[in-house]
């Protein structure tokens, strides 16, 4: 059954290449808000299901790209593992293949690494149907270039994600939240002092004039980090990092209840707070803040301040994304984009313009 999804989702491909046709790459569909907008006839992934392998031992997990990230994530539970980046789901549907092509990290990523660092191998299909295999299943892989990274983040630009090899890791003994009221420029101020002692940190969020920090790992190490940093326990805790990655925290409804826009602006750590035209939040201790615009904010000020602070800016929910959703390329990285979708896209098919307009 699986071999003749594949040979389909090929047909597919090298029939939309002979129709000049654009084709829109969609697992369960969670994430088309997110890039610039989509066009064409949907390519569906999520018939190809399955985890095809997975070795607790080997902390390694090989699935289908369809295969929905929430079954991933109860096998990996059952065997006491978990994917360090925490990536959002942004819905129940979510896919694997969703998952690895948005290249989105929730609050553990500055701490147990980004989508792109668990990736070890992929399989895909490129712009003319090719099935070609990357990388592999082994923790050391130094097969020649890296396009395992390359595919987290292209959204789905350069190929057809059809499987995907995951470093896994344990799951923490032990977990706690602790909250302290402080002024933004406090929080960014000790989190980054945290961040060069070695506490058990595993995600910062500040907003409205509150610290939630967690802390993981072995039990004694979290209790003797809780009582140096103080503050208070938080209560059902996993609900809130929760709310806070999958975007449910009230403080996101104003991007998605009445289309405001919605900023993610990646900064270095330590960069001083600035009123950018409306409330933040604030994780990765310092290095991840999320804009809800008001009237006030400027694009071309936003970017300005990001790019000042050797940083990017992504307009990440918006109805309106006429000024671009991604961070504008210098000339020299945007030469390597165009090479490498000309390489593996050659006929421009695949979630054409989904990252830049004339991409």
């Amino acid at each position: 059954m699986s071999d003749a999804v594949l040979a389909d989702l090929q047909a597919r491909i090298r029939a939309a290449v002979a129709a000049k046709s654009p084709l829109v790459v969609r697992g369960g569909g969670t994430k088309d808000f997110y890039g610039q907008s989509i066009a064409g006839e949907v390519l569906d992934t999520t018939p190809y299901a399955g985890i095809i392998d997975y070795d607790a031992t080997e902390l390694v997990i090989t699935a289908r790209a369809g295969t929905r990230v929430a079954d991933i994530e109860s096998a990996m539970r059952a065997s006491g593992q978990m994917l360090a980046c925490e990536a959002p789901h942004f819905g129940a549907a979510a896919t694997l293949g969703g998952v690895v092509a948005a290249g989105l990290s929730g609050p553990r990523r500055p701490y147990g690494g980004a989508v792109r660092d668990i990736v070890l191998g992929v399989r895909m299909l490129d712009g003319t149907g090719e099935d070609l295999t990357f990388g592999g299943r082994v923790m050391k892989n130094v097969a020649g270039f890296d396009l395992p990274r390359v595919m987290a983040g292209a959204l789905g630009t350069l190929g057809v994600l059809t499987e995907v090899s995951l470093k896994c890791v344990p799951l923490p003994k032990a977990e706690t939240t602790r909250v302290l009221e402080c002024s933004v420029d406090d929080a960014i101020r000790m989190t980054n002092e945290w961040g060069g002692k070695p506490l058990p940190v595993s995600a910062t969020c500040h907003c409205a004039g509150l610290l939630a920090v967690r802390l993981s790992g072995a039990a004694p190490a979290v209790e003797a980090a809780a009582k140096k940093i103080g503050g208070t326990a938080m209560a059902n805790d996993s609900a809130f990092w929760e709310s806070v990655g999958e975007q449910t925290h009230r403080y996101f409804d104003p991007a998605k209840d009445t289309g405001v826009p919605l900023w993610r602006l990646s900064v270095r750590s330590t960069a001083v707070h600035a009123d950018l035209g409306g409330e933040q939040l604030i994780e990765w201790g310092g290095a991840l803040r999320w804009l809800v615009a008001d009237g006030s904010a400027n694009t071309e000020t936003i970017r300005k301040w990001v790019q000042a602070n050797g940083g990017h800016a992504t307009l990440f929910r918006a109805r309106d994304k006429a000024a671009g959703a991604f961070h504008p390329l210098p000339e020299t990285l945007r030469m390597l984009h165009r090479r490498l979708k000309a390489t593996f896209d050659p006929a421009g098919i695949l979630n054409r313009a989904r990252l830049y307009p004339d991409f």
